[in-house]
């Protein structure tokens, strides 16, 4: 058959009255199975190993350590496009990312979260991946900010939804946690099923390689993936701790923070994602490590629980920002590049989740403010090495200069 772009085949369904058969709705729709099963196991996860399994400190640490496996070796998705098309394999992803949330319940013991939690995070993670490449893959350059900014919103509608039925299921109906995974995991199998059957296989333009590539042009690009997420780890795994251990959060406030950010994030990140294609990646990128500078410094000085609660929703924010650093990516590299060059620099962006996790669970016992003068310092590298971003440089320039690390089919 042959091939016809994006653009082509979008014109095509929208001429035979199916104007939802478009790459952004399966992109929506994928979007809304991986947030609602997502949010939903992370949710319930901490009162549900507590109750259930008996988890102490050092099961969850070994736990989250595990979760995040999948994530560092993201860049073997390339060798499993040898076999699936990339919306195959990101249908297969959510599948798996579903199916583990909905057995999640049934296996209340160590080992069978650690099991549950790793299969969850396979799919979570290989999914997350293949979404970066058709996105930039399936949206031209011009949309690509502000359709990445509306996917991001509906991602937190969705999570806002999921928060609603999980206090619904348990203050209005008495659920147990096993029926709860078990109807987010269904819904997330149900949904990812419809669009197997019945949205059309959609093609992209450029053939993409089948092999492990790193080009030299891109270390910019891998570097400010790195310290993201460095910085990432930093917020996701001390901010929340902070508010708990030194301000004395209870889980109902914690969980209205989460849907504060959502709320926020569902109104402006479509908006954040129209200024970044108006001002261009390096304004935004700058402004966005400017912003975090501050905030890792105000964690550190912070006295005032309702001053806290404003820098976690603001970190939170700027979270949104880092389309920027996605569009970034789309404008200099080689079409042919993206899918490969989405699973490693995955893989990079989780190479800090093996190492920060612990070794500054050290520093903290010894200074909670260290910790953050260091996500600070991330921030302030990052802001620096933002200032050399040039989105001029032609994709076909200077293919000859790359780090021969490559993988042949």
């Amino acid at each position: 058959m042959e091939k016809t772009t994006t653009t082509q085949l979008t014109q095509q369904s929208q001429a035979l009255g199916k104007k939802w058969h478009t790459p952004f709705v399966f992109l929506a729709i994928a979007s809304i199975v991986m947030s609602a099963t997502f949010a939903g196991w992370m949710a319930m996860l901490n009162n549900f190993v507590i109750e259930q399994a008996a988890f102490t400190g050092a099961e969850i640490g070994i736990l989250q350590s595990l979760r995040e496996i999948p994530g560092f070796l993201a860049f073997t998705a390339i060798f499993v496009l040898l076999v699936f098309t990339e919306q195959t394999f990101a249908l297969i992803s959510l599948c798996i990312l579903s199916i583990g949330v909905a057995i999640t319940g049934l296996f209340p013991s160590i080992y069978g979260l650690y099991a549950t939690t790793v299969l969850m995070s396979i799919g979570f993670h290989y999914y997350e991946t293949i979404n970066t490449s058709l996105s930039l893959q399936w949206f031209n350059k011009e949309e690509a900010p502000g359709k990445l900014g509306k996917l991001m919103s509906i991602k937190s509608a969705a999570s806002l939804t999921c928060y609603a039925f999980i206090w619904l299921g348990f203050s209005v109906f008495s659920a147990s946690y096993q029926l709860m995974y078990l109807f987010f995991g269904l819904v997330g199998l149900v949904l990812t099923l419809w669009l197997a059957f019945v949205m059309p296989k959609f093609t992209v333009e450029h053939t993409q390689h089948k092999k492990i590539i790193l080009r030299k042009r891109y270390g910019l690009y891998y570097f400010l993936t790195f310290l993201a997420g460095a910085r990432r780890q930093i917020f996701v795994v001390f901010a929340g701790f902070l508010m708990v251990e030194k301000f004395g959060y209870s889980v109902q406030q914690i969980t209205l923070l989460y849907m504060i950010n959502h709320v926020i994030n569902f109104f402006l990140a479509p908006k954040i994602g129209v200024w970044i294609a108006k001002v261009g990646e390096r304004k935004a990128l700058t402004l966005e490590y400017l912003g975090l500078i501050t905030v890792f410094i105000g964690y550190a000085l912070v006295e005032s629980a309702n001053i806290a609660a404003v820098l976690y929703v603001i970190d939170h924010l700027f979270f949104a920002m880092a389309i920027a650093l996605k569009t970034y990516f789309q404008k200099i590299a080689d079409p042919k590049d993206i899918a490969s060059s989405a699973g490693v620099s995955f893989s990079i962006n989780h190479i800090a989740a093996v190492v920060i996790p612990a070794s500054f669970g050290l520093i903290w016992l010894y200074d909670k403010s260290l910790v953050f003068y260091a996500g600070a310092g991330f921030a302030l590298i990052s802001l620096v090495a933002s200032q050399f971003v040039n989105t001029d440089i032609s994709p076909n320039k200077n293919m000859d200069h790359t780090i021969n690390k490559e993988i042949n089919e």
